[in-house]
């Protein structure tokens, strides 16, 4: 990935033989894409979700929910950065996980090149499959920098998508508590 690196940066023609900043740029270019940008590839679901704990008594058909986990990623279309915040929801089973390992979860999809979409789509199934719940869902707000500094230079757009599964598919009375607790953190 570094001599990648190096030879973007001698098709750009830019030298960096010579130019201070640029010394060791390859390697802290293909260290920072490895260990923090594309690192998810090498996490399953499962391993981000770790160790899951019989849900408690009683917690059948209520909503687990965590907001405002932040996130960055890389957009596949231009390599370029989002940020943003994800909003997960599920409702226990038989198993539940640590509030933290939601992000955990996250961060495994996000740390690839994948659309917000996706990245949504695959935190909602990913819980309904791991932990067995019958309603998910993944709510993703974020700032696509492909959208603020290139072509029309949307400088204020946020973008959101959003994926539900199981019982929250269904537009009801429960994905209306959903939102409704959505609402109630601003």
């Amino acid at each position: 990935m570094a001599a990648a690196i190096q030879d973007f940066l001698r098709a750009a023609g830019l030298k960096q033989e010579g130019d201070p900043n640029l010394m060791g740029t390859p390697e802290r270019v293909a260290e920072a894409w490895a260990e923090e940008f594309l690192d998810g590839y090498g996490r399953t679901a499962e391993e981000a979700l770790g160790e899951t704990f019989p849900a408690p008594p009683g917690s059948s058909g209520e909503l687990v929910v965590v907001t405002d986990l932040r996130f960055h990623s890389m957009c596949p279309h231009h390599l370029l950065p989002l940020e943003g915040r994800a909003h997960v929801a599920y409702m226990p089973s038989k198993r539940v996980v640590g509030f933290g390992r939601l992000s955990a979860l996250v961060d495994c999809f996000a740390h690839r090149l994948i659309l917000q979409e996706d990245l949504a789509r695959e935190v909602a199934s990913s819980l309904a499959r791991v932990l067995g719940s019958p309603a998910t869902a993944c709510i993703i707000e974020a700032e696509q920098a492909c959208l603020r500094i290139r072509g029309d230079r949307q400088r204020d757009a946020r973008t959101h998508a959003e994926a539900y599964e199981g019982q929250l598919r269904k537009d009801g009375a429960l994905r209306r508590e959903l939102w409704a607790r959505l609402g109630a953190r601003r």
